[in-house]
């Protein structure tokens, strides 16, 4: 089902305030919230009526694919275009694919640090999945 910008935005948010050792804030402009893993920014969700979009880390191809899919889907708006997209209310644009894009950002950023900055919990769940344990 297609969600409202609004709908949109509130899911990214909820995903992001469910992974490990983030923190938000305001550090660019008002209009800005800024999820950060690490330091690191891996979503921001633009509070504007007229523009209610979320960005998130995407691999290149990846996100080209994305885009074809669905046009509510865009390149990146205030970082690198190639490794970011911007997702705003569109046919077929879901919660469930929000959040799942916004955990995939997460995960990238996290693959980008080195393992000793990544948060205990992040260690625990990689551990268990390179020794094949539920």
């Amino acid at each position: 089902m297609t969600i409202t910008g609004a709908q949109l935005q509130r899911a990214a948010r909820s995903a992001a305030e469910g992974l490990d050792a983030t923190s938000h804030g305001r550090p660019f402009v008002d209009k800005l919230d800024v999820y950060k893993v690490a330091g690191r920014v891996f979503l921001i969700v633009t509070d504007d009526p007229d523009e209610p979009i979320v960005t998130v880390k995407c691999e290149p191809g990846h996100g080209r694919a994305l885009q074809h899919e669905h046009p509510g889907i865009t390149e990146g708006r205030y970082l690198d275009k190639r490794h970011w997209i911007s997702i705003g209310p569109g046919p077929h644009i879901t919660a469930k694919l929000v959040k799942d894009l916004v955990v995939l950002s997460y995960d990238l950023v996290l693959d980008l640090l080195p393992h000793d900055q990544w948060p205990m919990t992040a260690h625990a769940i990689r551990d268990a999945d390179r020794k094949g344990m539920p």
